[in-house]
């Protein structure tokens, strides 16, 4: 689910949940930070994002956030806020925190989670391109309930607007179609709301819910993680759909516009922050058939530092390897032109990587070895004990 603009809260009024509950991470001043989650603390250096690996500037943290680079607080959303609310919320009903609500049907579970796209969708406003957002929108959804491995069975969405102009909504619904043949589910129906002045004219805002089903004995929770289990990411598309608060403020300040050429890459700023966000369900499915898959992340709002903590039992943390994968050229101009200290990158943006699955070594060989048939992955850590995520 998401909350404003696109933090990741997570809150499924279903029966509880098999994964664990979100946890919350701090930052303290000095030249490394430490990362802690509410239940105690795993202290870590946090590897530098720049692309230059001489440079051995240290990088330093102000615990008070006054520091001069921008933070996705400053952009008006506050995760710590969001995270409140969950807790919140889980004094009403006990048992959310997962990426999906469970619900027990005879020898299965059907898995939802609902979702929108935040602010990108002002993104397309400004450029115009309507085809793509549905995409996003069936992706935020599909890639949450997939976690649990649960195959999609069907997508329902709703489109609000104050005046309905026709063939912008069937832009917008292609889109959504498009990402339920990729999720190879079906588009079951949804809601098309017209409603005259809660709107500015030419924007819109949409939602979505998708729903699937997995075995009870198929259900992948998390529990049985151990330390030296392996971390595999899977790459993403670009931003995916959050962040976009942080990032059109970066974006004003910058001084550039989004028909420019994107710094360090071969595209426009519009083509790659209006990239689509990948659906895994396919890949993610296959590699959970070939066996040794214990816990899956998929990375939004929170990005590594708060999303990947959720599926670990408790005493147990991720040490992330640095270079260990490709960072996109967006992410470098991201940090450089809004000052991002490297903390904030890692717990707003996906940094290239979409999807995090936590792994025998097993399995993880056989993932690594066999890219052509389990697609495009990389090995960025591994289990530890302890608690949060350490970056070394």
């Amino acid at each position: 689910m998401t909350f404003g603009a696109s933090t990741e809260l997570s809150h499924y009024l279903a029966v509880p949940s098999v994964r664990p509950n979100s946890r919350n991470s701090q930052c303290t001043a000095g030249i490394s930070f430490t990362l802690h989650n509410a239940n105690g603390g795993f202290n870590g250096g946090l590897s530098k994002l720049n692309s230059n690996r001489n440079d051995n500037r240290a990088v330093s943290v102000r615990a008070d956030g006054k520091g001069k680079g921008l933070t996705y607080k400053d952009a008006g959303v506050d995760i710590d806020a969001g995270s409140e609310l969950v807790r919140r919320i889980a004094k009403m009903a006990p048992g959310i925190g997962g990426f999906g609500g469970l619900f027990p049907l005879g020898d299965s579970y059907l898995v939802a989670g609902t979702d929108g796209v935040g602010t990108k969708l002002m993104l397309a406003f400004e450029t115009g391109i309507h085809d793509t957002i549905g995409i996003d929108l069936v992706a935020m959804s599909v890639n949450d309930i997939v976690t649990s491995g649960a195959k999609p069975l069907f997508f329902l969405d709703y489109f609000a607007t104050g005046h309905l102009d026709v063939d912008v909504a069937e832009q917008v619904i292609k889109g959504i179609v498009n990402g339920c043949k990729q999720s190879d589910c079906a588009l079951l129906g949804g809601e098309t709301a017209e409603m005259p002045g809660l709107y500015k004219e030419g924007e819109y805002d949409l939602s979505g819910c998708a729903v699937g089903i997995v075995k009870k004995e198929n259900v992948i929770n998390g529990k049985n993680i151990a330390v030296g289990d392996i971390i595999i990411g899977l790459p993403s598309s670009g931003v995916h759909s959050n962040g976009f608060s942080l990032v059109r403020r970066v974006l004003a300040q910058s001084g550039l516009q989004l028909k420019d050429k994107l710094p360090g890459g071969d595209i426009t700023i519009a083509e790659a922050l209006m990239s689509p966000t990948t659906i895994y369900v396919k890949q993610v499915l296959d590699i959970i058939s070939k066996g040794g898959v214990k816990g899956i992340a998929h990375i939004t709002g929170g990005g590594f530092t708060d999303n990947i903590p959720r599926v670990f039992p408790e005493g147990l943390g991720a040490l992330i390897y640095e270079n260990s994968w490709s960072i996109p050229a967006v992410f470098k101009w991201l940090k450089e032109a809004g000052k991002i200290e490297d903390s904030e990158m890692m717990r707003t943006f996906n940094m290239g990587v979409g999807m995090v699955l936590v792994v025998s070594p097993e399995a993880a060989n056989g993932i690594l070895e066999n890219r052509v048939e389990t697609g495009k992955a990389y090995r960025i850590g591994e289990v530890i004990s302890g608690n949060g995520v350490t970056y070394s």
